[in-house]
């Protein structure tokens, strides 16, 4: 695996500098416990160890150059593209009917998301899946940050993975990126509107740095990447539909908070 291999050149390049994992973990700003785990190859490096760890071991654009490669060990094989756009992108927005947006879960609700699939994930898939979907959340404040539009069924809001006290801290952390990020606008879809334009599923929608715009469907029978302009301007004038839908960021707000207070 990859991993192995970043591993294996780490424990050269510490060797090499004469340093201890301690002070190798200083040098590229994580925990020594962390870096031990990534030179053992237990776990993916995330984009931002190999951009920190390429500087503070003098990796000369050796470890830069392998974040392409964990983002393919890390990403289902459809959604990596996704990915890497979406770390430039300049808009990002997306519906979910049955979970909080992935890049604003916790790691304990993600983790008790990838616990309760069917069929079981082993437990180096969940942690894969799990750091993978961490990993993205340096979208949030990256600089520049991108503009940030999602819309939540309210039926998502209520859903227990892991229990009540996991749903409610991910709930109070929802609520502190929308206090906290004046480019993120939450909205919730209401479950009293019996119809409305996203009844067709969940999606996810882009507008690239050069100016495309593309859609990911995810479904029971797989995922897609929409890049056909009339396919794409349809699902982007839907989505228009559902923001006007939906209650106000504002009015979003206090229901989050009143389901949050209620668990």
């Amino acid at each position: 695996m990859a991993r192995r291999l970043v591993g294996e050149w780490l424990r050269i390049q510490r060797g090499r500098l004469g340093l201890t994992q301690k002070e190798a973990a200083e040098r590229s700003m994580v925990s020594e416990s962390c870096f031990g785990a990534y030179e053992r190859g237990e776990r993916i490096p995330t984009t931002r160890f190999l951009e920190d760890g390429d500087r503070g071991l003098d990796g000369r654009g050796a470890l830069i150059a392998c974040i392409d490669i964990m983002d393919e060990e890390r990403y289902p094989p459809k959604f990596v593209d996704w990915v890497r756009m979406e770390r430039k992108a300049q808009i990002v927005s997306g519906y979910e009917v049955m979970v909080i947006p992935g890049l604003f879960q916790t790691e304990a609700y993600t983790r008790a998301l990838y616990e309760s699939r069917v069929p079981a994930y082993t437990e180096d898939e969940i942690e894969r899946h799990v750091q993978g979907r961490l990993e993205r959340h340096g979208v949030l404040t990256r600089n520049p940050p991108p503009r940030l539009s999602f819309l939540i069924e309210e039926a998502a809001l209520e859903r227990e993975f892991g229990g009540p006290q996991v749903l409610r801290d991910q709930l109070e952390y929802l609520l502190d990126l929308m206090g906290k990020l004046n480019h993120l606008t939450v909205q919730v879809m209401p479950t009293k509107r019996h119809t409305h334009a996203g009844l067709q599923g969940p999606m996810q929608l882009m507008s690239t740095e050069e100016g495309r715009n593309l859609v990911f469907v995810e479904s029971q029978a797989g995922s897609t990447l929409i890049s056909k302009p009339e396919q794409v301007n349809g699902l982007f004038d839907l989505f228009g539909m559902l923001r006007a839908q939906a209650l106000t960021p504002w009015e979003s707000a206090e229901l989050i908070e009143r389901k949050a207070g209620q668990l």
